[in-house]
């Protein structure tokens, strides 16, 4: 075998020819080069952006994560012509040609501290005007010398009040696009549209129907937002009355919220239970004579809010809200909030709880935090209080030192230093509605 193995051109370990044969060209039986067997896709050359075509600022997508800060005062911040951003009562409210009144992000639930700062430029949320055409959710129709065809134009009930002498004729109308910047004028009146009361059995006779239907309006943390006022008339379309269903941090206050709905709707609410408003259009409503407003294309970022925690609160010194803070640790909440609940009766058990303890704990755990932060804010108002801290997922409040007791014959609050929280008893109960 090593005899074997050392002839030259022989392999012991293959199973072919360690020199192949040559090719011969005059040969018929010449071996081609195999074919894929995928053929390779040709894919179209990528298109070259236009370095001349500068996108416009406002549908520049800006980072949530940025550190961007600009401190802002009352007046306009930012103008372009007609259309300008402004920092007034209201907050932030952007102000456009011809509108009834300036838009808003949320008309319900913002603060009534004016912002100190914004996290973005000052841009507005609506579609520019360099648009050649409003956005209507569809492809725009091509005209009929590209196509040579007739453009089968939708055509859609009329909402205008008959025609005296023509019962029983259907009146259709053609669709057209909704012109932006271009308010129609309110020929008549809020009263004027809604005529008269209704009647009991009118009322009941609206709502029963929808009682158990889930076609209504839900309404969030960020409550009555700018949008929702579209929304609110794309339901009066078919139906005379609207339901709205409210949940989280908004119903605390509900009667804040159903004010800005009367507001800017021009509606009338005939019906309230808990969190749940039937919003009526009015006996004179005409769907075509409705307000239209531009749409917001994304949510603006939240401006800067000056802190609501303070290490010195009103009528405190530093060591007294410490003592305070450390005491609330081994103090029992009054209750706990669950997750996009209905706090209608919030106010009310704080103040009644204030009656026994200077002190209040809420619980909180499983919320957002910017849900129980707004929350505080909206109860520093409302009862009023003074908020000591956010620690572990709890509202700490101080009833304050102007509290006045609801019952006549209560007893003066004593001085700060001589609170014992520990010495009052109280049970932690669940808030779920």
């Amino acid at each position: 075998m090593a005899i074997v193995a050392s002839l030259p051109g022989f392999n012991l370990f293959s199973s072919l020819p360690s020199n192949p044969p040559p090719n011969d060209p005059n040969s018929s039986t010449t071996s081609a080069s195999p074919s894929p067997p995928i053929p390779i896709p040709k894919y179209p050359p990528p298109l070259k952006k236009s370095q001349n075509a500068a996108p416009n600022p406002a549908l520049k997508t800006v980072h949530r994560r940025t550190k961007y800060y600009k401190p802002v005062r009352d007046g306009v911040i930012s103008s372009d012509g007609d259309r300008a951003v402004v920092i007034g009562e209201n907050g932030v409210s952007y102000l456009l040609p011809g509108a009834p009144f300036e838009f808003q992000y949320s008309y319900s639930e913002t603060p009534k501290v004016k912002p100190l700062a914004i996290r973005e430029p000052a841009f507005l949320p609506f579609a520019p005007p360099t648009m050649p055409r409003p956005w209507t959710g569809k492809a725009p129709l091509k005209s009929a010398k590209e196509k040579k065809l007739k453009r089968k134009v939708p055509l859609l009930d009329s909402f205008g009040p008959m025609a005296p002498g023509t019962s029983g004729v259907k009146e259709v109308v053609m669709a057209r696009p909704v012109e932006l910047g271009k308010y129609p004028k309110q020929e008549k009146t809020r009263e004027e549209i809604l005529g008269e009361p209704l009647k009991k059995w009118e009322i009941k006779m609206l709502i029963q129907p929808q009682l158990s239907d889930n076609r209504q309006v839900n309404l969030g943390r960020d409550g009555l937002t700018h949008n929702m006022l579209d929304l609110i008339h794309s339901h009066w379309k078919r139906r005379p009355v609207c339901k709205v269903k409210c949940k989280g941090v908004p119903t605390v206050d509900m009667d804040n919220v159903c004010r800005h709905i009367e507001e800017r709707t021009k509606g009338k609410i005939i019906h309230r239970v808990g969190g749940v408003v039937y919003l009526f259009r009015g006996r004179n409503y005409s769907y075509k004579d409705r307000p239209q407003y531009p749409l917001m294309l994304w949510k603006p970022a939240a401006p800067v809010y000056p802190k609501l925690i303070q290490e010195a609160p009103e009528g405190l010194t530093k060591d007294q809200a410490d003592e305070f803070r450390k005491k609330g640790k081994r103090l029992l909440p009054i209750c706990k909030l669950a997750k996009n609940g209905v706090y209608i009766t919030l106010v009310r058990d704080v103040r009644h709880a204030f009656e026994g303890s200077p002190l209040v704990k809420i619980d909180c755990r499983g919320m957002h935090a910017s849900d129980y932060k707004k929350l505080g804010a909206k109860l520093k108002e409302l009862v009023p209080c003074v908020l000591l801290s956010f620690d572990d997922e709890h509202i700490l409040m101080w009833r304050g030192p102007n509290w006045i007791s609801m019952h006549q014959a209560a007893p003066s609050p004593s001085d700060t230093a001589d609170f014992d929280i520990l010495s009052s008893t109280g049970r932690g109960t669940s808030y779920n509605p």
